[in-house]
């Protein structure tokens, strides 16, 4: 079967071909901030990373690769999720994490214009989707925990619990754009919970809901 080469924006190069990818990824960030996805152009991107557009157009495409390629470096990261001890503490931690994530106009411009520019295209609807399963991932050792530790029943789907615990976030902050506070968050941390012990997100027979810990325990 003859080898194709990787989409424009797709490799993982050390040196100065990362420094510029870099300085691009920065450049769209600033961009989609600043204009967010419909006003964000190549020649934008090109006066502010200092890379000629046609090298921009060569390797990423265009704006769609742009953003996409920018999704897809965000999900490098080191970011892990938190270990505070117990499920409730662990959820409360992520819910609040998302809080806060949104909660400074400044810092939310961007990652708000990734979720407006996967309504008006597909490769970064592909590029978001696979940033947030991607993310959703490494939460899912929050759960695994829990198991172990007695908190939540054997079977329970751990990808379902860490999506369940923001959605009720991303429902304000994009649908209905209501604020979201932290007292919303621990609510949403609190209900996930609550969900959990009573089995709500088992997947397999035969697992009944978890005994909850004892009161102050």
């Amino acid at each position: 079967m003859e080898q194709q080469n990787p989409p424009p924006g797709t490799r993982r190069p050390g040196g100065r071909t990362a420094r510029t990818r870099a300085a691009v990824r920065d450049a769209v960030l600033t961009g989609l901030g600043e204009h967010g996805y419909p006003g964000l152009t190549v020649e934008y991107v090109a006066e502010r990373s200092g890379v000629h557009k046609t090298t921009l157009y060569r390797r990423w495409g265009g704006i769609e690769g742009l953003v996409a390629d920018a999704l897809d470096l965000a999900g490098e990261d080191g970011w892990t999720p938190p270990d505070t001890g117990d499920l409730e503490g662990d959820l409360r931690a992520l819910a609040r994490e998302v809080r806060d994530s949104f909660a400074d106009p400044a810092a939310a411009a961007a990652p708000t214009a990734f979720v407006a520019a996967a309504f008006q295209s597909q490769r970064a609807a592909d590029a978001l989707r696979a940033f947030y399963a991607e993310r959703f991932a490494r939460c899912e050792a929050v759960v695994e925990r829990a198991v172990a530790r007695g908190e939540a029943p054997a079977g329970t789907d751990a990808g379902a619990v860490v999506r369940a615990v923001s959605a009720p976030l991303f429902l304000r902050l994009f649908v209905t754009r209501e604020p979201v506070d932290a007292a919303l968050a621990d609510q949403a941390a609190a209900a996930t919970v609550a969900a959990v012990r009573a089995g709500a997100f088992t997947t397999g027979a035969g697992t009944g809901p978890a005994t909850a810990p004892p009161a102050g325990g």
